[in-house]
């Protein structure tokens, strides 16, 4: 038996076993991959590179972004568990994706995956809200940019994190990203994102005991500053708050 007619036979298994035992869910799809690790700063892949694969996020957060000609860096998001990489109709990958922190993930073959999809209604429909969530984010992400102040840009993006976050009660908003991270998705420079932080923390807003976390400590003034009120009563405490930690102007990486 050669082993055209042995890939033949495998290839009809597989399909006999596809309708046999319908997939659950589009994560059943990945799970017997083998897990890939990446450290903070490496690339999955490239902005232009062959879409070969779909990615699933297991643990860890990545950045996705695009280089412009004059070199300048923009983050279009932020994934996170469960996100899935790569899915587009284009033959190439639209944008670059970094780890931020340690990043496990698995990955699938593009055309195995959309003939699963093709095959199984259940995950067509999980896949649609796959990317309605993505369509989402980008028009957070909208939303963002057109905020007037500095101010409302991080209330709203440390909102953002906040509610992207599994426990959502909590007063700790994780930040794994750089504040250069934050300033390119938001279309800012480092030193406003740096200088707003510290305007916020001074005025009681928010505490920064950790370089990669905030806790929120007026949640109901965080909120009206994400909506645009700038009232005099959350301006900044004329005795300042000293910072539990020495300024770093941080680079490029995580």
């Amino acid at each position: 038996m050669n082993a055209q007619v042995v890939s033949m036979q495998d290839a009809r298994t597989r399909a006999t076993c596809s309708q046999a035992f319908p997939v659950a869910d589009l994560s059943s799809l990945f799970a017997r991959q083998p897990v890939e690790r990446f450290a903070p700063a490496q690339a999955v892949f490239w902005e232009g590179d062959e879409a070969t694969h779909i990615f699933e996020v297991t643990v860890g957060m990545l950045r996705a972004l695009r280089l412009l000609s004059d070199g300048r860096r923009i983050i279009v998001g932020f994934l996170r568990p469960r996100d899935l990489l790569g899915v587009s109709l284009k033959e190439r990958y639209l944008y670059t994706v970094e780890a931020v922190s340690s990043v496990e993930l698995r990955r699938f073959p593009r055309r195995r995956f959309e003939e699963e999809v093709a095959r199984h209604s259940n995950l067509q429909q999980q896949l649609f809200s796959r990317l309605r969530d993505e369509m989402t984010a980008a028009q957070d992400q909208a939303v963002l940019l057109s905020r007037r102040s500095a101010e409302e840009k991080l209330a709203n993006f440390f909102l953002l994190m906040r509610r992207n976050q599994n426990c959502k009660q909590t007063s700790i908003v994780d930040l794994p990203m750089t504040r250069l991270d934050i300033a390119d998705y938001l279309g800012m420079t480092i030193e406003t994102v740096s200088r707003t932080i510290t305007k916020l923390a001074n005025s009681g807003v928010i505490a920064t005991p950790e370089r990669r976390s905030v806790t929120v400590l007026k949640m109901e003034t965080l909120r009206s500053l994400a909506d645009g009120d700038e009232s005099d009563y959350w301006t900044p405490s004329p005795y300042r708050v000293r910072s539990m930690h020495p300024p770093v102007r941080e680079g490029g990486g995580a």
